[in-house]
């Protein structure tokens, strides 16, 4: 009797709502998600695609290559167990702060600031000499060909 009652709570993922939840938080339109999905695909279309609870593999294979996301997460993506999972390590977050837990980072960002700006001026250098050496090099090319 176990066995039903865990098969009857595991709900089946719905394809369409996976699509459109991904394609929402990449921040597109129907119509530009339907432009990289291929000159056939209307925002009739898209919407249509939406709204089916099971999409065959082969597409989305398509629509998860469009979204640059792995074909399992529309396949399994779960959208409360996700809101569960935040809520829950935000509940957490909190709670170490008010428990006096502190994260302290283990390097300086004004260090790591100063390495950048050392590397920048080190390639800055090397670019300068870089120019230094085709301008004489044209100079040169120039003088030889003059003569």
């Amino acid at each position: 009797m176990s066995e039903s009652i865990e098969t009857s709570n595991k709900a089946k993922a719905h394809h369409g709502h996976n699509v459109k939840r991904f394609r929402q938080m990449l921040g597109l339109k129907q119509e530009a998600f339907g432009e990289k999905l291929g000159d056939d695909w209307t925002i009739r279309r898209v919407s249509y695609l939406e709204n089916q609870e099971t999409i065959e593999p082969e597409l989305i294979d398509a629509v998860a290559k469009a979204l640059g996301i792995p074909s399992e997460v529309l396949l399994n993506f779960d959208e409360e167990k996700a809101v569960y999972n935040i809520q829950h390590n935000h509940d957490n977050a909190v709670s170490h702060a008010h428990g006096a837990v502190y994260y302290t980072p283990t390097f300086n960002p004004l260090d790591k600031y100063d390495q950048l700006v050392e590397k920048m001026e080190k390639l800055y250098d090397a670019l300068l000499q870089s120019e230094r050496e085709k301008n004489a090099l044209l100079e040169r090319l120039l003088a030889e060909k003059s003569k």
